[in-house]
């Protein structure tokens, strides 16, 4: 009989740790995982630094039989091999001397298999390797490995690294508690790496992290250098790591800090930023109130007296106005004046994905309606019901155009649809020998609609939402060339049109209570003929204290709807009263999910 270690070339805790690093880094959105490796870096200072860098890759050592073996172990999981390996003379060089080999002994090899994040962006699984024979004398050496995860780090490249840019990023992950962990300059690729221990509080796995900038910065390399004792060395094709394994002193709860101690000065640093910030969404409403957005660009910079007059502000407010924005990010400021960033961009009302009409409501009425959070939290009923007198749906149902901004907001949200039309649910459903219609309940405007059927031209579609819901989405589905394979339904979720393949409810179910939720799903249960599919879009709770924006949804819905979000398994107990079954969910961007749903 053939062991999973023989069938893979790899043992059976190497594949799992491999396929678990795979999935890792195809999952991260680099924000979320900068907060979770700093934990303490948020708000303004948070969206910076994810401004400026993207997640590469994340690193791990494996310990195949023979490299053969190490090719058939990263096909069974999943990982090309198609960039070849070579050796690994640094991670050579550190294992002999944490182990006392003979580095002759050690041959370790370093492949990059590449891999995609949530949003196709390309990434790499940095995998180094260390062949062990079974039953050879490394064996003890590659089981303490395996328990400590030594060589296991994430990566981050900067984006256009300038002097300015690498001294700010390098102070923020000090602040956080990052501490200065080697690094080096490689003439061939012409890059420079900067190594960082984690903080203790990091809140993923890895004990190390790297900064990658293209160029050479051996000026600033040398300042990072210099807050380290172990000598560098340099191999691979990219700079050495040190030797010795040099992590922060852990304090015990013992460990008392007086008043005024660095510790203490950094944690009310840190209370004050996240005070502050309902003072960041109301400086984006207003940026997007007086359009700023549009009276500036990317490119000729303009004084704020100048903007002042366009806009009609008072100038010296505006450049105070302007000063904030540009720390976070939304301007950029020079000696000619201000410019617009790629950030700012998206809060120009023509611009593709505009997020306009989102600062528009989040610096409106559900701004005001976060003044009554405390309500919420006492008596578990909406602050929005507390201060208008009803539901949020209603509410906008009497003001036109606060419905109609609403429904822009939520077009606005709709990069998370980007790999949906993908889904092989779809993409079964477009292949079929007969038209196959899709329908989305409570689609809004039509943004996830559309891009299903503009993706695939032999699909129809059937959109069910409130009257002036459906009146602007028949104009919008109609501007994109596809409205002329949709129907409209006006109604509610007792209407759901039957006969359907493919079902789609999208950020739905969130606004609701369990009750509602078990009633919207036992319409569509009663609606869906056997063959069907479901296919649900909501923000998934993680399962442990991991950052996530479906946390902070939680408190907006609490607040706004009465609504929740949920974890996977709730979602599965909701959906089996109404005789559905989830059969699995994907990540999407916007830290969403897709879940696909069956009738028992």
């Amino acid at each position: 009989m053939t062991t999973p270690a023989l069938a893979t070339g790899l043992a059976p805790e190497d594949v799992r740790r491999l396929r678990a690093t795979a999935e890792f880094v195809r999952e991260q959105e680099t924000s979320v995982l900068l907060s979770r490796v700093l934990p303490g870096l948020d708000g303004p200072e948070l969206r910076a630094v994810a401004d400026r860098c993207c997640f590469a890759h994340a690193a791990l050592l494996v310990f195949p039989a023979d490299h053969a073996g190490l090719r058939a172990g990263l096909a069974a999981c999943g990982l090309p091999d198609d960039a070849g390996s070579r050796p690994s003379v640094v991670v050579r060089d550190r294992l002999a001397a944490r182990h006392g080999h003979d580095a002759t002994d050690l041959d370790v090899r370093i492949l990059r298999p590449a891999v995609h994040g949530p949003s196709g962006e390309r990434r790499a699984v940095e995998v180094f390797a260390l062949a062990t024979p079974p039953g050879s004398a490394l064996s003890p050496l590659a089981a303490h490995e395996r328990d400590h995860d030594h060589e296991a780090h994430l990566a981050f490249d900067v984006d256009r690294p300038d002097p300015l840019v690498l001294r700010g990023l390098r102070a923020s992950l000090a602040r956080h508690g990052a501490v200065a962990d080697g690094g080096g300059y490689n003439p061939h690729e012409d890059g420079t790496v900067f190594y960082f221990a984690t903080p203790t509080e990091t809140k993923t796995p890895y004990r190390r992290m790297e900064l990658y900038a293209t160029g050479d910065h051996r000026d600033l390399l040398a300042e990072h250098l210099a807050e380290r004792h172990p000598a560098e060395h340099l191999a691979e094709g990219r700079p050495a790591e040190h030797l010795a394994e040099r992590r922060p002193a852990d304090h015990g709860p013992d460990a008392l800090r007086s008043p005024g101690s660095g510790s203490d000065s950094h944690a009310a640093e840190t209370l004050l930023r996240l005070l502050t910030g309902a003072w960041t969404t109301q400086a984006l409403a207003t940026c997007a109130e007086l359009r700023l957005p549009e009276a500036l660009g990317p490119h000729a910079p303009r004084t704020a007296a100048r903007l002042a007059h366009e806009v009609g502000a008072h100038p010296d407010a505006l450049e105070t106005l302007l000063r904030y924005l540009a720390m976070l990010g939304v301007v950029t400021e020079d000696r000619d004046g201000f410019r617009l960033t790629a950030t700012g961009l998206l809060l120009r009302e023509d611009a593709t994905g505009s997020m306009r009409p989102l600062a528009q409501m989040y610096g409106g009425p559900f701004y005001q309606s976060f003044a009554h959070l405390a309500h919420s939290v006492r008596t578990g009923e909406p602050g929005f019901e507390h201060l208008y007198g009803e539901n949020h749906f209603d509410h906008f149902a009497h003001d036109p155009h606060l419905a109609a901004t609403f429904d822009r907001s939520m077009a606005a949200g709709s990069r998370m649809f980007d790999p949906l039309p993908s889904h092989p649910v779809l993409t079964a459903a477009a292949a079929a020998p007969t038209p196959r219609t899709v329908i989305d309940v409570a689609g809004g405007t039509g943004e996830l609609l559309g891009r299903i059927l503009a993706a695939h031209p032999s699909l129809r579609g059937i959109l069910l939402e409130r009257p002036h819901v459906v009146a602007a989405a028949r104009d919008r589905l109609t501007a994109t060339g596809v409205g002329d394979r949709c129907a409209y339904r006006v109604g509610n979720f007792a209407d759901v049109p039957p006969a359907g393949d493919v079902y789609l409810l999208s950020r739905v179910l969130h606004d609701w209570d369990d009750a509602r939720c078990r009633d919207i799903l036992r319409h569509l249960a009663r609606a869906m003929p056997s063959h069907a599919d479901l296919l649900v879009v909501e923000r998934l709770l993680p399962t442990g204290p991991t950052p996530s924006l479906a946390t902070a949804w939680d408190l907006h819905m609490l607040c706004n709807t009465g609504g929740r979000e949920r974890r996977a398994d709730a979602y599965a107990r909701l959906l089996d009263t109404a005789g559905l079954e989830l059969v699995g969910h994907r990540p999407l961007p916007l830290d969403a999910h897709v879940l696909h749903v069956r009738k028992r």
